[in-house]
């Protein structure tokens, strides 16, 4: 890898973007690539926005990715990926869970949640992957799961890493007891 690739996770406080980030982190460290992680908290534990810099490559000298050198976003809801588009390259791709949170200003009645966000993204020249990350997760077992959904379909867009790596990474990074969860949730995101 001779260019610095930038990833940014961005979601909600609670849809666990900090796993995604550490596993993210995990597997690149182990290709014996430079990595960088900044996590950014807003009100995450109120339901508020969380974003995670993921940087990696040759030699990376700063976790922070600015305005328009996101290479990817994951987003494990609508909303917040269209709130970091700024953020993206142009032709950068986005890994979209196509579930919608309402946030407070929705809940309370003093806004509307805005329609066609997805259509809106690719139409901003954004490359959309937007799958059902937490209906996957359901199937795997745990609407927890999600965000590593997110991760098994992200790996795909990372042919010099196997498969075999990224559930290495993930045996180091989740709890025994939830493994074999995890790892349904991570094949059955390679494969929607």
């Amino acid at each position: 890898m001779n260019n610095t690739t930038n990833v940014m996770i961005v979601g909600v406080g609670g849809q666990g973007s900090l796993l995604a980030s550490k596993l993210l982190g995990h597997v690149m460290l182990k290709k014996g690539v430079d990595v960088k992680v900044s996590e950014v908290h807003g009100m995450s534990q109120r339901g508020g926005s969380v974003v995670t810099y993921v940087r990696f490559g040759d030699k990376v000298y700063s976790p922070i990715i600015d305005k328009g050198e996101a290479d990817y976003i994951i987003s494990f809801e609508t909303l917040e990926a269209a709130r970091y588009m700024a953020n993206l390259k142009p032709g950068g791709q986005v890994i979209v869970n196509n579930q919608q949170m309402d946030p407070m200003p929705v809940i309370t009645g003093a806004a509307t949640y805005p329609e066609g966000l997805i259509d809106k993204m690719k139409d901003a020249g954004a490359k959309v992957d937007a799958i059902d990350a937490l209906g996957i997760a359901m199937e795997a077992g745990s609407a927890k799961a999600a965000n590593v959904v997110l991760m098994g379909r992200f790996s795909t867009y990372f042919t010099d890493v196997t498969e075999a790596e990224w559930l290495e990474a993930l045996e180091e990074c989740v709890p025994p007891k939830f493994i074999e969860l995890n790892k349904k949730a991570f094949d059955l995101g390679r494969k929607a």
